[in-house]
């Protein structure tokens, strides 16, 4: 039973009637000494029974606030919340032959700060020399597009005003999100360590910064072998959430480093298949009402769609995405009262595909 915590009148009027009863008077005059002093005490008291309902709410990982939750993060997760990560990028400065520029060398962009990783010698005005350069601010931000210009924060003598990003070597990654955290505090919570099973692998997956999502396939690729594909839905946001090689080389060694020794592991990245939908006759049919429906049908697919993955330690193949949850979502999105559906359940063509939203037709 949920706890029921009283208004601040009612918890005034409480006090009150305590007053009028240890004073045995009919009532209380509202400026008087005693009504004054019943008022505070009602207001006090109905702090108090706020606090105890902030803590009934705090009290388990579910419905716990952000500073609580890591706590719970630091008792069950190894590392407890990911970290920001600070993005490593290549680029190109030109300058006089010799010149040196010294390590820790800063360059801008946008009010974010790098600095030069290692003492770099320049081949020429007219040559285009290789730096390395980190961000001094951690998160997403300082993943720079190729071509984006870093202004040098000191001039150095001869040498051109600015390096010119060639490629994010290692990307920056946002702290990791509240939601997120308690989805792996409560994954640890139900499911816990069983030395090495399918759940195992997913939690170890979900622990290197940028991966949002994992699944673990048992014996798919022979009797004592481990595959595991994972997402990283806001990272490669660009990518549909598709992780690059670097990123599955990162995750292959985080798990072997976590495996036992006698597994067979893969590390490989899911392949998208995407699926057609076209909607007609639609209740209200506007920009909105289309936007809407994209959107509720992307939240269903990130929710259902899956490749070949463990299920009470079986292996079960890809996530067929049925006609039944489509409409569902259809059906949730604001606006929508009736329409027309054409599709067929979506059957994933092997383990390692999954659905993703593909082309959605109004008509």
């Amino acid at each position: 039973m949920p706890l029921a915590i009283p208004t601040l009148d009612e918890t005034r009027g409480l006090s009150r009637d305590a007053v009028i009863e240890a004073l045995r008077v009919g009532a209380l005059p509202g400026n008087c000494p005693a009504g004054i002093l019943a008022d505070d005490n009602g207001a006090l008291a109905f702090l108090v029974l706020q606090y105890i309902a902030r803590q009934a709410q705090e009290y388990l990982p579910d419905e716990a606030g952000e500073q609580m939750l890591q706590r719970w993060a630091d008792i069950y997760l190894p590392g407890g919340r990911k970290s920001a990560t600070y993005a490593v990028l290549a680029a190109t400065l030109s300058g006089p032959a010799g010149t040196v520029v010294s390590q820790g060398t800063q360059f801008s962009q946008a009010g974010i700060l790098f600095q030069s990783l290692a003492d770099v010698t320049l081949g020429g005005s007219d040559v285009a020399t290789p730096i390395s350069v980190r961000a001094l601010t951690a998160g997403v931000v300082g993943n720079l597009d190729a071509g984006t210009a870093l202004g040098l924060v000191a001039a150095i003598s001869g040498v051109t005003a600015s390096a010119t990003v060639t490629a994010v070597t290692t990307p920056g990654v946002d702290i990791e999100s509240v939601d997120a955290l308690r989805d792996r505090v409560l994954f640890r919570i139900r499911k816990p360590p069983m030395g090495g099973d399918a759940d195992d692998y997913v939690a170890w997956a979900l622990e290197v910064p940028g991966v949002t999502r994992a699944w673990c396939a048992p014996n798919e690729m022979g009797p004592g072998s481990v595959t595991v594909r994972f997402m990283m839905d806001d990272l490669r946001a660009s990518l549909g959430g598709v992780p690059t090689a670097a990123d599955v080389a990162q995750v292959q060694a985080h798990l072997d480093m976590k495996r036992p020794v006698t597994a067979d592991l893969f590390v490989v990245a899911p392949i998208l298949q995407p699926i057609a939908v076209t909607v007609g006759s639609l209740s209200v049919d506007n920009l909105s009402t289309r936007a809407a429906i994209i959107a509720s049908l992307g939240d269903m697919l990130q929710e259902r769609a899956a490749p070949a993955r463990a299920v009470n330690g079986s292996l079960v193949p890809a996530q067929t995405i049925y006609a039944a949850w489509v409409s569902e979502a259809i059906s949730a999105a604001q606006g929508v009262d009736y329409f027309d559906l054409a599709f067929f359940d979506a059957v994933m063509p092997n383990n390692g595909s999954m659905a993703t939203l593909g082309s959605v037709t109004f008509t």
